[in-house]
C-alpha cells in the first residue's frame, strides 16, 4: 500500500522476548544512515570518481568537484531539515514512507512548495528539483518518515552548503517569518 508507515520489524528474537523497530529505524540501521548537520538522517552512497576541474566550473566553486553525489535522506516524525542552500542545484527522490514536502525560498524571496511521494492524483511527484542558490527544508509527516535520495550535479562538498541562521533569514526575508521560524532552529548547533 503506497505511504503505509505502519509496519513493525522485530530484532533480537529470543528470550527475554521481542524488541519491536520501525520502518525508520530499520532504513537507519540497514543503510548505516548517520545525523545530519541540518536535521534527519544521511549517508553519502555514490561519488563519481570523474572530476569537473576549477576552470570548468562557474565562478561560485572555487575547486574542482566530482560529477555528481548521491545521498540517502530520512526525516522523521517533527525532526525537519532547516533551510539550507546549495551552489548547485540538487534533485530528490521519493523511496519510502509518508509524503515530504519540500519548501523552497528563490533569491527573489519567492516561496514554493513540492510534496514528494507516490500519490501523484493528489499531487505528490516522485521527484523533485531545488535549482541552485535556493534556500530549502524539508518535513516528513508528524506521525511517519519519509526516504529519499538527493542527488547533487557538480558533486557536493560542505564548502557549498550554507546554512544562515534564524536571525539571517528573518532579516532577509522578514515576509516568510512562520516558514523560516518553522524550518531554522534556535542556535546553529540545533539547541
Amino acid at each position: 500500500m503506497i505511504g503505509q508507515t505502519s509496519s513493525v520489524y522485530y530484532t533480537n528474537v529470543g528470550p527475554p522476548g521481542l524488541t519491536a523497530m520501525t520502518d525508520a529505524e530499520r532504513w537507519i540501521r540497514d543503510l548505516q544512515l548517520q545525523r545530519h548537520p541540518e536535521g534527519g538522517w544521511f549517508r553519502e552512497v555514490y561519488r563519481a570518481t570523474e572530476t569537473i576541474p576549477r576552470r570548468s566550473l562557474p565562478a561560485r566553486f572555487a575547486a574542482d568537484r566530482s560529477h555528481s553525489t548521491a545521498i540517502y535522506f530520512l526525516l522523521e516524525g517533527s525532526d525537519f531539515s532547516a533551510l539550507h542552500r546549495l551552489k548547485q542545484d540538487e534533485l530528490w527522490h521519493f523511496y519510502d514512507g509518508g509524503r515530504v514536502t519540500l519548501e523552497m525560498i528563490d533569491s527573489d524571496g519567492d516561496v514554493s512548495t513540492a510534496i514528494l511521494g507516490l500519490n501523484v492524483d493528489t499531487g505528490e511527484r516522485p521527484m523533485a528539483v531545488v535549482e541552485a542558490g535556493s534556500l530549502f527544508g524539508a518535513t516528513a509527516e508528524v506521525d511517519s518518515y519519509g526516504l529519499v535520495g538527493c542527488t547533487v550535479a557538480p558533486g557536493f562538498d560542505f564548502n557549498d552548503f550554507d546554512m544562515p541562521s534564524r536571525e539571517q533569514l528573518l532579516d532577509q526575508f522578514p515576509q516568510h517569518s512562520s516558514l523560516i521560524r518553522r524550518l531554522t532552529r534556535e542556535r546553529l548547533d540545533g539547541r
